[in-house]
C-alpha cells in the first residue's frame, strides 16, 4: 500500500510492484533440497505461509521458496522477502528483518533503506495497522526458520 503522502508515480508503482508479486509471486512452489520447512498461520485470517530454505555450507541462504495461501499484502511479501534473503548470511538476515520491522512500525529511515529493495513497496502498510500482521507473516516464518536445525 502506498504512503498517502508518497508522490503519486511513486505510490503507483509500490501499488503495481505489490500486485505484481501477489500475482506472479516469485520463489513459489516446493523448494526440493530444503534444509529447513516451517509453517505459519495467522489464526485471525486463515493466511498462511510454508517457507522453505537451503543453505551452502557456511550457512549463507542459497535458495528460498514459500507456498500458501493469503491476502495480496501476506503473498506480496512472501515473494519479496524470499528474493531478499537469498545470499545473505543468519547476521544480514537479522539486520534485515529488523529494518523491515520498522519500517512496518512507520520509521521513515527504513522504508527509504535502498538495503530493502522491492520490501519498500510495502512501506503503506503502516498506516493500516490491521494489515501490519500480513506484511510480517513471512517474516515470522523465517524467523522461525532460522531457528530450526538444518536437515
Amino acid at each position: 500500500m502506498p504512503q498517502p503522502d508518497a508522490a503519486p508515480g511513486l505510490a503507483a508503482l509500490y501499488q503495481s510492484l505489490i500486485l505484481d508479486h501477489y500475482r506472479k509471486p516469485h520463489n513459489h512452489g516446493e523448494l526440493e533440497d530444503a534444509d529447513v520447512s516451517v509453517t505459519v498461520k495467522n489464526p485471525l485470517c486463515g493466511d498462511e505461509i510454508v517457507l522453505q530454505l537451503a543453505f551452502d555450507e557456511v550457512g549463507t541462504v542459497r535458495a528460498a521458496s514459500f507456498r500458501g495461501q493469503g491476502c495480496s499484502i501476506s503473498l506480496a511479501s512472501a515473494s519479496m522477502m524470499t528474493e531478499a534473503v537469498t545470499g545473505l548470511a543468519r547476521d544480514e538476515i537479522d539486520r534485515a528483518a529488523r529494518r523491515f520491522a520498522r519500517m512496518m512500525e512507520g520509521d521513515a529511515d527504513a522504508a527509504g533503506d535502498p538495503s530493502l529493495g522491492d520490501l519498500r513497496a510495502l512501506s503503506g502498510v503502516a498506516k493500516v495497522p490491521a494489515r501490519i500482521p500480513c506484511a510480517l507473516l513471512p517474516w515470522e516464518a523465517l524467523a522461525k526458520a532460522m531457528t530450526e536445525p538444518q536437515s
